[in-house]
């Protein structure tokens, strides 16, 4: 399987530009790997805005903390996991120490990897940037950011190419763009 990572800020235009590639990819033949889970009215209305921007024909998978068995069961060789931020925070859920959350985070980024190379075709990984900006207050948060850093990291080291997204530009770090 080809593996992208899509990364850049908040608002980038990340999951945008994901889309595009899928569609490009795929057609109207792409699995989505939601990782999102409405914790409040306003993440739930953002999903929602999320789903109505992807085509009815697309599959869409809810796998807030497991997207490897949302990826075994996936039905189109085109899938995109949106995002491995959400993943990484569903996975720090209940961490009592740093080494526990940066474990529980390199699990379930393995478990996906693992997964992904279980399959063919394409696969799009959007995540964030957070270690750009100050740095956080609380132990929970360095946990977070440290541990988002390490996840970035693992898939780039096996991705096809790394796309940084800035003000919805997008800016080819290593290997190729999906599609070239």
């Amino acid at each position: 399987m080809k593996i992208w990572l899509i990364t850049g800020g908040a608002r980038s235009g990340k999951s945008g530009y994901a889309l595009d590639r899928a569609r490009a990819l795929g057609g109207g033949e792409v699995t989505f790997v939601a990782t999102g889970s409405p914790g409040d009215d306003e993440m739930a209305e953002r999903i929602q805005r999320h789903r109505r921007e992807r085509p009815e024909s697309w599959e869409t998978l809810e796998a807030p903390r497991r997207p490897n068995e949302a990826l075994a069961r996936a039905r189109h060789s085109t899938v995109i996991v949106d995002c491995l931020t959400l993943l990484v925070a569903n996975a720090l859920d209940g961490a009592a120490s740093e080494a526990q959350a940066l474990e529980r985070s390199r699990e379930a980024v393995t478990r996906t990897l693992e997964a992904a190379r279980e399959r063919e075709g394409n696969l799009l990984v959007v995540t964030n940037e957070v270690g750009m900006g100050l740095v956080p207050t609380a132990p929970l948060g360095r946990w977070f950011r440290d541990a988002q850093g390490a996840a970035n990291r693992e898939v780039a080291a096996v991705a096809t190419g790394v796309i940084f997204l800035v003000s919805g530009v997008p800016w080819l770090l290593a290997g190729s763009k999906p599609g070239d």
